[in-house]
């Protein structure tokens, strides 16, 4: 691959404020151990969950820390204010490794087209959108591609039409998933099969963000492709989650080995070379750059695939779908690494092209 001769400087970002900030170190922790050190000079940077980043030496050893599980307990010693001449001057490229909000929602890619810095993944739009599910779910109807019904609400609507909503809600039909509108990893998830449940299960959502999104359940299969490029992308083989629970949650991610991930897919040869069609359509429509998961539910009674959600920054844990996909393409976690890395210079490239010739 056509990398730079020197070793690129790169700054491995990780933690976060959000609720994953655990999963989010033991992502950085697995991409630290793939990456070939005689191409890369890794600069750990790690943000605590008060937004405070590390110093050096603290990030290192956070990093350097050996385990996966998600529940240990990561206090950083000290904590300072970013100073942006830091990423300016030591690193050529970023990689943020930062799930859910003020990091996967396009606020630290706003940082890094602020300094002009070469970034992987999506840009600061397509981030924000595919992290607002009812942003993303209005964009991917408006684009023909199918997705389940819902109703969005925010604190101040349920709490001063809660009855009207309600009504709206049930409407969809049992059952309901009630999911908070801006976070990632199946946190603050619920699965509604009364009617008398919907309450707390909407207070549960907003108790993580200001807007919650109910959604009709569809009695499906999960199906998940990786996808990664820029203007031509391209889509893993499928794979399929089976849940040893209601419905694939948090604990069935990282907690325990109660689900099942299947890779690839048991599919049909069509059914596969449609979710892979149907994910590249999702990840150009939603303005996705440099990679994404697609996650798919093919509806059992139909066979027809509906969109559920985009994560623009999936997991890379050492159980996580995204690289494991791409290795059964034929892409090792490595070579996947370097193609990220490398589509983000292309990108940085094109971006500096197009403003040293603007249109007139």
């Amino acid at each position: 691959m056509d990398l730079p001769a020197h070793r690129l400087r790169l700054a491995l970002i990780f933690g976060g404020r959000s609720g994953e900030h655990d999963v989010s170190v033991v992502s950085a922790r697995s991409v630290a151990a793939a990456l070939d050190r005689d191409r890369y000079e890794i600069v750990p940077m790690a943000i605590d969950r008060r937004g405070r980043w590390a110093e050096p030496d603290e990030a290192a050893r956070v990093l350097a820390e050996s385990g996966d599980r998600t529940d240990q307990v990561l206090a950083f010693s000290g904590g300072v204010k970013l100073d942006p001449r830091l990423l300016e001057d030591a690193v050529d490229v970023a990689f943020p490794v930062l799930h859910g909000p003020f990091g996967e929602d396009g606020t630290i890619q706003g940082l890094f087209e602020m300094l002009d810095l070469p970034y992987v993944g999506c840009d600061p739009t397509a981030s924000a959108v595919c992290m607002d599910k009812a942003l993303a779910k209005r964009l991917l109807v408006q684009a023909g591609l199918k997705t389940p019904a819902w109703v969005e609400l925010d604190r101040e609507s349920w709490h001063a039409a809660q009855e009207d909503l309600t009504t709206r809600c049930l409407g969809l039909g049992l059952p309901l998933f009630v999911k908070p509108a801006r976070l990632g990893s199946s946190v603050g998830i619920s699965r509604v099969v009364e009617p008398s449940a919907l309450d707390e299960a909407v207070e549960k959502a907003l108790n993580y963000g200001r807007t919650a999104v109910v959604e009709r359940g569809i009695d499906a299969r999960e199906i998940e492709i990786a996808v990664l490029g820029n203007r031509r992308p391209r889509a893993s083989i499928p794979g399929e989650v089976v849940s040893g629970h209601e419905f694939y949650d948090y604990e069935d991610k990282y907690l325990d080995n109660s689900c099942e991930l299947l890779a690839p897919a048991p599919l049909e040869p069509e059914q596969t070379a449609a979710a892979r069609r149907i994910a590249i359509e999702v990840f150009s429509s939603l303005g996705c750059a440099g990679m994404a998961r697609v996650d798919l539910f093919l509806e059992r009674t139909s066979g027809d695939f509906w969109v559920n959600e985009v994560n623009t920054i999936p997991g890379f844990t050492s159980i996580s779908m995204y690289p494991r996909l791409w290795g059964l393409t034929g892409l090792p976690y490595p070579e996947l690494l370097d193609e990220l890395i490398q589509l983000a210079l292309q990108r940085h490239r094109g971006c500096q092209a197009e403003a040293s010739h603007p249109s007139r």
